[in-house]
């Protein structure tokens, strides 16, 4: 067995299929390919709209640059909704999941970055370090991240597409090693992995993108998972007034136990006027618009104060339209941002994250509504359009 194809010591027995020779796996490894595979199970979103299935997929051995992972946990994420009704492309079928921990299993022979047996939280930002993003010292923006080169199969031959490159509601998924990113072993993989894509993007938006100092105030649109993170982010970052905004009296409930110093029903009154009315008349200096909603966007663009930051973090669908007046475009002054994944740089932000977790300083408990099965992601997407949980949780 080749160095670079070491396996972790000491981790639960295998109980996924292995197919191929040892002999094969060691010099293909050598030369950057392997026949070993692994045959485990996921779940696949096989046409547009159509309910999830739990099937055997077929998961390479890494090659050059990959890594193989043993999903510990995987979190339930809109975005992976949004794959199964179509809405980011037409690449079907998809492996589902993207918000992940899990262990190192394995690794391809140049790998120094992880080894096995490390805990990590899978990102979908595996930074090129060569783009004109990374080149220009901005790597949270980079262009060109790495996914993993070889392609998880169904049993027929069908090629998988990995949601978010990633793909991890399956028992083991082949990644490129720079979307692993080592963290303290101590967090619990059910909460550790919820900064791969949801939480991360809500901390970020306010204290990334949005910048938010102590003393400013700020307004969350939408108190799902995403909003809520905001939330904390922002009340992390010295946020003295922090107002949760959303049509659901639970969620708004959840938004005062992440910290919100303030909540509007905007099913009741007028998002803009009340929250003028908590910020002395004048706005919010940072809006967070945490649904996707063209309708809500406006609300956040005119519940800020002059010259202040509207972040959109809310993933729309393709067919969705913004229409402003230029005049108050111009006028208003400030910033409009876009959001990509908190604007957040896995490898630096997950460790210190992680750490506040567990210093008790950034509750990620209080995220996770529940842990199931996998063959509950169906159900848990239905309970998440219903607005009953922040978070399902798949452990494995």
């Amino acid at each position: 067995m080749t160095v670079a194809h070491r396996f972790a010591l000491g981790r639960p027995v295998d109980k996924t299929r292995r197919t191929g020779t040892a002999r094969k796996k060691a010099t293909n490894l050598f030369e950057g390919g392997g026949d070993l595979s692994h045959e485990v199970r996921g779940v696949v979103a096989r046409s547009k709209k159509a309910p999830v299935s739990v099937e055997k997929v077929i998961v390479p051995d890494p090659a050059r640059g990959e890594a193989l992972v043993r999903v510990q946990a995987c979190g339930v994420c809109h975005t992976d909704l949004h794959y199964r009704e179509g809405g980011i492309n037409d690449d079907f079928p998809f492996l589902l999941g993207h918000e992940a921990a899990g262990v190192v299993e394995a690794v391809g022979p140049d790998v120094t970055s992880v080894s096995p047996g490390d805990f990590v939280i899978l990102n979908w930002r595996a930074v090129c370090g060569e783009c004109r993003a990374c080149r220009r010292g901005r790597p949270w923006y980079c262009f060109a991240t790495h996914n993993a080169s070889q392609k998880m199969t169904l049993e027929d031959g069908s090629v998988l597409s990995p949601a978010l490159g990633i793909g991890a509601f399956v028992e083991k998924t082949l990644v490129s090693a720079g979307q692993c990113t080592p963290v303290d072993r101590r967090a619990r993989p059910e909460v550790a992995g919820l900064l791969g894509c949801g939480v991360m993007a809500g901390l970020g938006a306010s204290m990334f993108t949005g910048a938010v100092n102590r003393g400013d105030s700020v307004a969350v649109f939408g108190c799902g998972g995403v909003g809520c993170a905001a939330i904390a982010g922002a009340v992390l970052a010295g946020a003295t007034t922090v107002i949760g905004v959303d049509l659901d009296s639970r969620k708004l409930e959840l938004a005062t136990q992440f910290g919100a110093t303030a909540v509007v029903d905007a099913s009741e009154e007028d998002a803009v006027e009340a929250i003028r009315a908590l910020t002395g008349g004048f706005g919010a200096d940072l809006c967070v618009e945490a649904v996707g909603s063209p309708q809500v966007f406006e609300q956040a663009f005119y519940a800020r104060d002059l010259a202040g930051t509207v972040v959109q973090v809310g993933v729309p669908t393709p067919e969705m339209r913004i229409e402003l007046p230029m005049s108050d475009l111009f006028g208003r002054g400030g910033r409009i941002a876009p959001s990509w994944y908190g604007d957040c740089l896995p490898s630096r932000d997950f460790p210190v994250l992680v750490d506040l977790y567990l210093e008790g300083r950034l509750d990620l408990d209080r995220f996770v509504s529940e842990t199931i099965e996998i063959e509950g992601v169906e159900e848990a997407f239905h309970r998440m359009e219903r607005g009953e949980v922040l978070r399902s949780v798949v452990v494995f």
